[in-house]
This record gives structure tokens, sequence and C-alpha cells, in this order.
């Protein structure tokens, strides 16, 4: 449920709102209106060094050293900006050493084939009018005979695809490259030297890798001074800019906590009850089921003040449409496995419970199903005596799996439905809300009526009347009364245009939850697939060494299996949730999240 919003307005002499608000993050209970973007020079700044952190935390984390590789010894600046600096430095010189090492190591391969020689010899001859000309070209270039014709000496030709060879005094040969400026010896021992270098900053940024916990704690620093000044910032001033006037929001529950601490800070301050015209921020206020399925919320968008939380009603069909779609036992079971894994590592460790919570369910409705690793369980003589639970193959002739998607389907339409017509009249009230009423009455009514007559509780002559009085009151809210302050006739025609919309949008809202069905039974064909080549492979299972390759294509087809139908098990039940609740539940993603002023980031 939306929690209930307190708005606090302060009112400060100008220049004393920074150690307000640096009280109002130590209390870490208001909500300030802020700017979200830069809005000056100095918050572009405070923006820009919580980058600079960000992009260096970021390389670091990447930054893999080979292995045996010695962490360098910690220590070094601990200051903020030092240690920063520091972690900058050693990058940019990791990356410069990186191409050094690149460079000589070319270097080493060019001048391999001169070997070792006397640059002052070369320079002797030169000065003695014998000049050297250094030629590399290929072996099929090269022509033996040009030995007979000039000075030449072949100095290596291992490489059969370049032969390299010096020419003394007049040359007119192919292939002349600059002298070498120094010796193969000297390349190697510069390429050593560059190495040797590169293995120490690699060390250096070993062991700055391991002070990461520190620079996150220098970004979260300076992410806490962006907020409080960004919060100062989009202060509203007054009486010649000598007062200065902000507003906040506390949860109505917090109040005690809020007010007790306010006034411990001696600032003046009014309360009073958030209105929607305020654009309060919106808190959630569920039990710990329902706190996992809030991030699913905020991947569309929070309500609007006076709208409703849609978060309930997501945990729990958000979780059942996941089922219906994975639709295996066993693979439930894997997922309950993968989600205690979760918790050991810190970066999913949030999405642990998440994982196990759709896991179980999968379990159990896979059970239902009587499905387990695409084994149809029913067949087995262990649980013939419960066989009675399962969800039979056939309902009213067609299939179970896909009688039941469809009626839960209807189901999960008339709920937000509902919803839509008890939210309609809490904030318009009853006779602004005629229309919604009269669609409510006449599908959510007329499934009812149904599902009564087809069990046989009323009469045939009973059900006519039913269904005669709730078509006349819905369309007289349809129709007439749908706005009680338009001409008649405008209505009728509202109404008309109206009634095709929803009909033909129905249809397709209702058929859109088939993929409940498709998608398991794809899963479930794509698993029986499998063990059955893996069956054909291993025969009657005589042979030992038809084991193997029969467990690698069942292991490794199930394992593309549940990753296939985890993925669509959650975009789909997603997108019913999105697209068909919320669309007829009337949802609108207008609010924007709780963010205190903490500490701490909020994310």
């Amino acid at each position: 449920m939306i929690s209930p919003m307190t708005r606090y307005n302060f009112v400060l002499l100008n220049g004393e709102q920074d150690a307000l608000l640096a009280q109002l993050q130590e209390l870490g209970l208001m909500d300030i209106t802020r700017s979200t973007k830069p809005v000056d020079d100095k918050s572009a700044a405070l923006l820009a060094e919580v980058e600079r952190i960000d992009a260096l935390l970021r390389k670091l984390r990447a930054f893999q050293a080979p292995a045996g590789t010695q962490a360098a010894p910690a220590g070094g600046p601990t200051a903020g900006d030092e240690f920063v600096r520091e972690a900058e430095s050693t990058l940019e010189a990791y990356a410069a050493a990186g191409e050094a090492v690149k460079a000589a190591g070319k270097k080493v391969q060019e001048l391999r084939c001169w070997g070792d020689y006397s640059s002052e010899t070369v320079q002797a001859l030169a000065q003695a009018g014998i000049p050297l000309h250094f030629h590399r070209v290929s072996e099929k270039t090269f022509r033996p005979g040009w030995a007979e014709e000039y000075a030449l000496s072949v100095i290596d030709d291992t490489d059969k695809s370049n032969i390299c060879f010096v020419v003394a005094g007049e040359d007119a040969l192919p292939g002349e490259v600059a002298a070498p400026d120094m010796t193969a010896a000297a390349a190697r021992a510069d390429y050593e030297r560059q190495e040797t270098a590169l293995k120490q900053l690699e060390a250096r940024l070993l062991g700055l890798k391991e002070r990461c916990p520190q620079l996150e704690a220098l970004r979260a620093e300076a992410f806490s001074r962006l907020d409080l000044y960004l919060a100062g910032a989009s202060a509203d001033t007054a009486a010649e800019e000598h007062v200065v006037v902000l507003e906040g929001f506390a949860p109505t529950d917090k109040e005690e906590e809020t007010v007790r601490g306010l006034d411990a800070l001696g600032v003046l301050y009014i309360k009073d009850k958030a209105v929607v015209e305020d654009n309060p921020p919106i808190a959630f206020k569920n039990n710990a089921f329902v706190r996992m399925f809030e991030m699913l919320t905020d991947m569309y968008g929070r309500p609007a003040y006076d709208g409703f939380d849609p978060t309930p009603f997501i945990s729990v069909f958000f979780m059942l449409f996941f089922a219906f779609c994975m639709g295996d036992c066993g693979y439930g079971l894997v997922l309950m496995v993968i989600g205690l894994m979760m918790k050991k590592a810190d970066a999913f460790k949030s999405l642990s419970p998440l994982v196990v919570t759709l896991g179980g369910a999968t379990v159990v409705i896979g059970f239902l199903f009587h499905t387990f690793f695409s084994m149809d369980i029913a067949q087995w003589s262990i649980f013939a005596p419960i066989k009675g639970i399962f969800l039979p193959s056939k309902i009213m002739g067609y299939d179970g799996t896909m009688v039941l998607s469809l009626l839960v389907g209807v189901f999960h339409i008339c709920l937000a439905m509902i919803v839509k017509t008890i939210m309609a009249t809490r904030n318009k009230g009853f006779l602004n809300s005629l229309g919604t009423w009269g669609w409510t009455l006449l599908i959510v009514g007329g499934v009812i009526v149904a599902g009564i007559a087809f069990a046989g509780v009323m009469s045939a002559p009973v059900t006519k009347w039913v269904v005669i009085v709730l078509g006349v009151l819905s369309a007289m809210g349809i129709f007439l009364f749908n706005d009680l302050h338009r001409n008649p006739l405008l209505n009728i025609g509202s109404g008309l245009w109206e009634t095709y919309n929803t009909v033909t949008g129905l249809l397709g809202d209702v058929l859109s939850y088939l993929r409940l069905y498709a998608l398991g039974l794809a899963g479930s064909m794509l698993g029986l697939a499998f063990n059955k080549i893996g069956l054909m492979v291993l025969g009657d299972g005589s042979s030992a060494l038809m084991w193997l390759p029969f467990i690698l294509i069942v292991l490794v087809g199930h394992v593309l299996n549940i990753a296939m139908a985890a993925l669509g098990a959650f975009v789909h039940p997603l997108r019913l949730n999105f697209l068909e609740f919320f669309k007829n539940s009337g949802y609108v993603a207008l609010g924007r999240k709780y963010n205190p002023l903490t500490k701490t980031i909020n994310n």
C-alpha cells in the first residue's frame, strides 16, 4: 500500500539552509524537493567528482592481473583526493606501459634478424666511403645472383618469408630499410625493462583493486555532498532573498520520530497532511513477501499519490504466471537451489529471496501439472494414491492447462476492473463513476452469473432475469450516465465508442493469457525431446559407454531449456501485469520514489 506522507515546510534565514540540511541528512527521514540535474558550476563539479570515482571503480573492477601476480602491499595515500589521484596515475601509467611493451616487442621482432653488431664499425665504414645498406625482402624476391654483382652478405634467412641481407658500397637492390638504431640484444634488454615495469604496475593495480571498498566509501561521501547541495539549491527564497523556504516530505507513520528530531534541531517548520497537488514522493508499506516484488513495480513506475499500489497484485499474479510458464516441478527445484546459492554473492544477494520464492511456486504448480523434468509423474505408481489432485489433462474437452490459463486470465482482468471501480469511486465519487460501474457490472457480474449458472446453482429462468437486470443497469451507466455533466446524446455516442474499444480490447486481453499455456507447453515439449534423444542414445542401457552421452544430452538440454524458459517466464508475466492488468485497472505511473536525504546512497 501507499504510505501516507506529511509535508513539512521549513522557514529560515538565507545562509542557514546548509546547516539544516546537514542535520536533516543525519535524521534520514526527510525527502527534500530537489533538482536531479546540475543547477550550477558547484553542483556540476560535485557530479563530476562522483562520475570520476565511478569511472575509477569500473576500471579497477575490470582489471584482471595475470596469474601468479602478487598484489603490492596495501598502503599509500589514505586521503580521498590523494588516493583517487594515485589510482588515476597508476591506471594511466599501466595503459602507457602496455603500449610500450607492445612497441618494444615489435622492435625485438624487427631487429631479431640483424643480430648484434658494432654500430661504431658501421659508422667507420660509412666515413671511409663504404656505406652499408640494409635490406629485407621476401624469399620470392631474393635472387642468389645478386651476390655476384654486389658486395652482399646474407644476415638471416631462417625466416623464409623474409631474408635480411646487407650490401656494402653501391646498391640498387629492392627492399632497403632504415639502418637499425640498436642491436637485437639492446632491443631485448629494453623489452625486458618495459615488461618488468608493466608487471610492477600490475602488482600496484592489484593492490589498489583490493582497496575498492575505500573508493566506494569516497563515492558515497561525494554523492552525499552532491545530494545535500542539490537539496539546498532547490530552496525557494522570499523576502528579498533574506528568508528561505524548504519543502520536504516524510512518512506519516514516522511523524512522531520526525517531529522529535526536528524539535531537537530548533528549526521553524510547518507540517500538514500531504495532498495530491503537493506531488509527494511515493513510499510503499508492504509486508516482506510483497516487498520482494517492489522492484517490478519500479520498472514500470510508481503510482500517483491518489492511485493504488499494484505491488500486492503483481506479487501474487507474477509469481503464479511465472510458475505457469515454467510449469515443471524439477525446474522449480533447480531455481530454488540457484536462489539459495545467490545468497553467497553480494551482487545477487538481494534477489535471492525472490528467486527462491518463484522456484517454490514453480514446484507447486509443476507438481499440480504432474511434470518433473518433462516427465509425467502422474504415471508413476508412487503418486497413485494422490492422483486426484493433479490437473486433469482435459477440461470440457480442451487441454486442461489451456482452459486454466484462460480462467486465470478472466479472473485477473475482472480483478483489475474491480480495482478500477473502487479507485474511481474513491477519487471521483459514486455518481461521477457510473460509467465505470456499468462496465464492471456487465463484465464481472456477467462472469459471476455465468459461473453460477454453469455450476447449476441457479435455474434458467432466474439466470435470465438476473442477466436482464445486469444488462439494463450496465447499459444505463455505460450509455446514459457515464458523465452526468454532459449532454445525454454525447453520452450515448461516447458509450458506443467505448463499447467498441472495450469489446475488441477485452477479447485480445483474454487471449493474451494463452501465452501462459503456450510457453509452458513449449518448455515441456522441448524438455521431452531432449529426454527422448537421450534415451535413443542410451538404448537398453546395457552399454556402460552410452551412459555418458545420455547424461550429457539430458543435462545440457535441460540447462538450455531452463534458461530459455526462465527468460520467457520473466518477460511474459511482466507483460500481462504491465499491459492487461494495468490497462483494465486504470493504473497510471505518475509518482516519484521516496528518496530521503541520508548519509548513504538510496537506489
